[in-house]
């Protein structure tokens, strides 16, 4: 639909705007789009690239010229933007020393920008000393309305997966690497994800859990630094370590959403599940 349209066609543009609400766009935070898929290559280029016999100017002007254009009101944004925030989220989640710290903290964090596009911060539920921990990707709409994690029809599969190996939701702690919702259910992009993962570490650190279960491949790329896919990690038994040092055993699982459009592969699932409940026996 072109803009001429708009004066014929209000309906049409009454659709959009409705669609937009519905994805999760309701707020402007800027005249310019940033994009920052973009930024985050670039700043894998910088430090990818060697710089051991480089001139210190050589190497400024290196990554000046990887760094994506922007319009001149976008600019005002420094560009070590989201470096400054993951140092800043790594400060203050260490001086958490409870969840409901933890939770302030991340409730009064600017850090990411997905806080401006979300209607609810998504902390996490469950038992504050669960056992078992798990921790998906980011809330979706469902979730974004609640302000709890897992509470749409992926989170009903996981409870029900957990009831078939005797545990109940509540006893277990639930969160997610990314609290906010991302517009429209796109992924998190990396810089978001670095973001907030010191919350998330430190979440994990004040929970204790003897496990953890990271559920999708976008929890295990955060929290393991996995390359591999979740279809070749899961069923495995991997270590996470957090900033103060703590090394917990982790599984990683298929998301439950993926379940639902895949049932087929719900078997695997049974299988990790089962892994799961035995684990926990033995560390009793």
């Amino acid at each position: 639909m072109s803009i001429t349209d708009a004066t014929t066609a209000p309906n049409e543009w009454s659709a959009l705007l409705a669609w937009y609400e519905l994805a999760g766009v309701s707020t402007f935070v800027g005249d310019m789009p940033r994009d920052r898929f973009a930024e985050t290559e670039a700043e894998a280029s910088r430090r990818r690239a060697p710089v051991a016999d480089t001139k210190p100017a050589e190497v400024q002007g290196a990554v000046e010229a990887t760094r994506p254009a922007v319009a001149p009101r976008a600019s005002l944004i420094p560009p070590d933007a989201d470096a400054a925030s993951a140092a800043s989220a790594r400060e203050q989640a260490a001086r958490a020393a409870s969840l409901d710290e933890l939770r302030e903290m991340l409730a009064a964090f600017t850090g990411c920008g997905l806080r401006q596009t979300a209607k609810n911060l998504v902390f996490g539920n469950g038992a504050e000393d669960a056992a078992v921990m798990f921790i998906g990707e980011a809330p979706g709409r469902d979730e974004d309305l609640a302000g709890e994690p897992f509470v749409g029809k992926s989170g009903q599969l996981l409870n029900r997966m957990l009831a078939a190996i005797g545990l109940e939701r509540e006893a277990v702690r639930v969160t997610n690497t990314v609290p906010w919702r991302p517009p429209g259910n796109r992924a998190p992009t990396p810089a978001e994800t670095e973001a907030c993962l010191p919350f998330t570490l430190r979440h994990v650190e004040l929970v204790k859990p003897r496990i953890v279960v990271c559920v999708g491949s976008s929890s295990c790329r955060a929290l393991l630094r996995a390359d591999e896919g979740i279809t070749r990690l899961r069923g495995r038994w991997l270590s996470l370590t957090t900033p103060n040092g703590t090394e917990v055993p982790v599984m990683p699982m298929l998301h439950p959403a993926f379940l639902l459009r895949q049932p087929g592969q719900k078997r695997l699932a049974w299988r990790d599940f089962q892994t799961l409940r035995q684990r926990l026996g033995e560390t009793v």
